[in-house]
């Protein structure tokens, strides 16, 4: 018979395998690739994410690898902008490929009707091959080639069919620069890789940062269907689990389970954090699976905060010249020791995210 595990004790194992109940002294690489990538629609959440996580994060890591060609910016679970080391985008990226094929089907499938995926494809190859182009170039240059054809629709069918990577400055700390894009075969030098069993790799290493999950919570974190034929497969490799609701739940052996009252002290998250996006069922992390911590408009330096191990409200960071203002909104009633907690860890964020300008923190009261 399964073990039950109710949503407290779910979520401070998933805060342990996210690196959320102490920070770890990973290196920035072993945490990038534990994480099995991270988000990465705002250039910067990468750099909050893995600053939030480890015990010592220095920003210019991170920004040397991706303009040193060890990481990448590029769609992969979900078919969403994903941060992930060089060699893990080159073996995930073929697992991801159904996934955004049903993207562009399903998006935008109507206006390519006539148009085989496979000529717009090496339409865009050729054109990346003889230099990195930014998107509204590709998608005039292609509808130059299909004039009866909507050239925004050209462009993103590009992005979903060829592996394609971002390029620095784009995603480094503190530059800025337009979104250029080159295959990924052209920047790394590499092929893309699909050795054996690359499916059965990638669900161990979701639950080893994200488990104990569901078949179902697996396709919501990649977008890929089929897993469940996956996961019988390894389930003599696997432990089980109930949920309260009666779900079955798989999990690595001898992963990390924290008793459910393990200490969660706060966390300052980024604006997407796959914490909060990796499971179909997120109430382990979100209470009653809420959705008012999403901001009407994104933002460099804007997030969300978990106040004892679930989310509890956002955060902005607003400067006005040398002055740079930390504000926390809650959705919830803060204890006092919770609000010590937030500040504290606050000062730490402004630090890291404001350096070289005077510091305020603002806490809202709860309405």
């Amino acid at each position: 018979m399964s073990d039950r595990l109710d949503l407290q004790a779910l979520n401070r194992a998933l805060l342990a395998r996210q690196l959320l109940l102490a920070r770890s002294t990973r290196s920035t690489v072993e945490a990038i690739e534990h994480l099995v990538g991270m988000q990465a629609q705002i250039p910067n959440s990468p750099y909050l994410g893995l600053w939030t996580r480890l015990d010592r994060f220095d920003p210019a890591t991170l920004s040397r690898m991706i303009t040193g060609r060890r990481a990448v910016r590029a769609a992969l679970m979900r078919g969403t902008l994903h941060l992930c080391t060089a060699r893990d985008y080159l073996s995930i990226r073929p697992l991801v490929q159904t996934v955004l094929t049903r993207g562009l089907n399903g998006n935008f499938g109507r206006y390519l009707k006539g148009l085989g995926p496979q000529r717009i494809a090496e339409a865009g190859r050729r054109l990346l091959e003889k230099q990195p182009r930014g998107m509204a170039e590709i998608s005039s240059l292609l509808q130059a080639r299909w004039p009866d054809r909507d050239a925004r629709t050209l462009g993103y069918a590009v992005q979903y069919l060829l592996p394609i990577v971002q390029l620095p400055p784009r995603g480094v700390w503190g530059a800025t620069g337009p979104v250029i894009w080159a295959t990924a075969k052209g920047w790394l030098g590499r092929p893309l890789k699909n050795p054996p069993r690359a499916l059965d790799r990638l669900v161990l290493r979701y639950l080893a940062a994200f488990g104990p999950a569901s078949v179902m919570d697996m396709r919501s974190w990649s977008g890929i269907a089929g897993l469940r034929e996956v996961v019988d497969r390894l389930r003599r490799r696997l432990r089980t689990f109930k949920s309260s609701e009666g779900d079955e739940l798989f999990d690595l052996p001898d992963a990390p389970r924290p008793h459910r009252d393990t200490p969660a002290p706060p966390r300052f998250l980024p604006f997407y954090d796959n914490v909060l996006l990796g499971h179909a069922d997120r109430s382990r992390v979100i209470p009653d699976g809420g959705g008012k911590w999403f901001f009407p408009t994104e933002g460099l330096l804007v997030g969300t905060i978990l106040v004892d191990g679930f989310l509890a409200g956002r955060w902005r960071i607003g400067q006005q010249r040398d002055r740079a203002t930390l504000l926390i909104d809650p959705f919830v009633r803060l204890r006092k020791d919770n609000r010590t907690a937030l500040i504290q860890e606050g000062r730490r964020l402004l630090g890291f995210a404001a350096a070289g300008a005077a510091h305020d923190i603002r806490i809202n009261n709860l309405s």
